[in-house]
C-alpha cells in the first residue's frame, strides 16, 4: 500500500475519538502492542540538536561532559541504518531550528490503534513539537485521536504492555497526574486495562525502567521499579529480564522491539544484550552514548506508526 493509498483509506481528522468509547480502529496505521512486527516508524532529525536541561540526567552531563553534537548526529545515522537493515519504513518530522529536541519523536505524540493523540510537553522550548506533530500526521494521513489538555503528558509515559493493556507513567515534572488521568479515562472508555505508575521525576518517563521485549517478556529495572508494578506484570504471566540500575541510568532499558525476536539496543546495555542473545534474539547494538547525554535513548527516539502481527 502506498502513502497515497493510506491517505485515501484513513482521511486526516482532528476529531476522531468517540467520547463514549468504542472508537473504530484504523486499518492502514496503528498497532495493538509494542512487540508485534514494526513496519513503519516516525523519527525526528538531529540536524538542529542542542544539549538542553530537560532532566536531571541531561543536567548532569551538561555539568560534566556536554554532548558533542557532531558525534551524536553520527550515532543517530547508525540508528537509522539499523531500522533500514530490518526493513522498517522510516517517516520523518520536518526538522526546524526552533525544535532542537525533536529527535525524541516519542514525546510529542502517541500512536494508538485509533490514530495518534497529541501530548502536552512540559518544557516550554519543546511545546512547538506538539504543533509540528499535527502537521506530520496530516501529511501522512493519520487521524488525530485526541489532544491532551488537562495537564502535561509526554509519550514516553504511555507504555502498551500487551493488547489492550497500558501502563501510564506519572513523575509530576514531565507528566502531571492531571494529564495522566485524562489519558487514562480515554482508554478506560475504550475498554482497555489502564494502570498509572507514580514514579520519581528523576526517572523522567516510565520507558526508562519498563519496556516490553516480546510477548509476555518485559525488561524491567527491578532496583527502581515499584514492586507492585512488577507483581502486576508477573500476574499477567510476564517473564522479567532485570536491567541493572547502572545500565538503566545509562538508558540501557530504553530499546526498541521490532517483533520476531529482533531488537535495537544501546551497546552500553551489555546485560540485556547478553540475555537476549542467549534467548536467540537478533540484536542490533548501536552506540548511543553521546546523543543520549541530551536526555533520551533509542525508545525515546522513535514513535511506532504501524505494527503487524507476526
Amino acid at each position: 500500500m502506498t502513502v497515497h493509498d493510506r491517505i485515501v483509506a484513513e482521511p486526516f481528522s482532528l476529531q476522531r475519538r468517540n467520547p463514549a468509547g468504542g472508537t473504530k480502529p484504523l486499518t492502514a496505521w496503528g498497532f495493538a502492542n509494542e512487540t508485534d512486527v514494526l513496519t513503519d516508524v516516525l523519527l525526528g532529525s538531529p540536524n538542529f540538536l542542542r544539549h538542553l536541561s530537560t532532566s536531571s540526567l541531561s543536567r548532569k552531563h551538561l555539568r560534566e561532559a556536554p554532548c558533542n553534537v557532531q558525534i551524536a548526529q553520527a550515532q543517530h545515522k547508525d540508528l537509522v541504518a539499523a531500522y533500514e537493515h530490518f526493513g522498517v519504513n522510516i517517516h520523518w518530522h520536518e526538522p526546524t531550528p526552533e525544535l532542537p529536541m525533536q529527535v525524541y519523536s516519542r514525546d510529542s505524540s502517541v500512536m494508538t490503534p485509533y490514530g495518534a493523540f497529541i501530548t502536552a510537553m512540559a518544557n516550554w522550548w519543546r511545546r512547538g513539537e506538539n504543533y509540528a506533530a499535527i502537521r506530520t500526521y496530516e501529511k501522512l494521513g493519520i487521524p488525530i485521536y485526541d489532544m491532551v489538555t488537562a495537564g502535561t503528558f509526554e509519550g514516553g509515559d504511555f507504555n502498551v504492555i500487551e493488547d489492550g493493556v497500558v501502563l501510564i507513567g506519572c513523575g509530576g515534572a514531565r507528566t502531571q497526574e492531571e494529564g495522566a488521568r485524562q489519558v487514562q479515562a480515554w482508554f478506560d472508555r475504550e475498554g482497555w486495562e489502564t494502570r498509572i505508575a507514580f514514579i520519581d521525576e528523576y526517572y523522567v518517563h516510565i520507558d526508562l525502567m519498563v519496556v516490553p521485549i516480546a510477548e509476555k517478556l518485559t525488561a524491567v529495572c527491578l532496583a527502581c521499579t515499584e514492586p507492585g508494578i512488577v507483581d502486576w506484570l508477573k500476574g499477567k504471566g510476564h517473564e522479567i529480564i532485570d536491567v541493572p540500575f547502572q545500565d538503566t541510568m545509562a538508558l540501557g532499558c530504553n530499546f526498541m522491539s521490532l517483533g520476531k525476536d529482533r531488537v535495537i539496543a544501546p551497546t552500553s546495555s551489555q546485560t540485556l544484550i547478553g540475555q537476549l542473545k542467549a534467548r536467540g534474539f537478533e540484536v542490533a547494538a548501536v552506540d548511543m552514548s553521546e546523543i543520549s547525554k541530551t536526555g533520551g535513548g533509542i525508545h525515546c527516539m522513535a514513535q511506532a506508526l504501524k505494527r503487524e502481527p507476526a
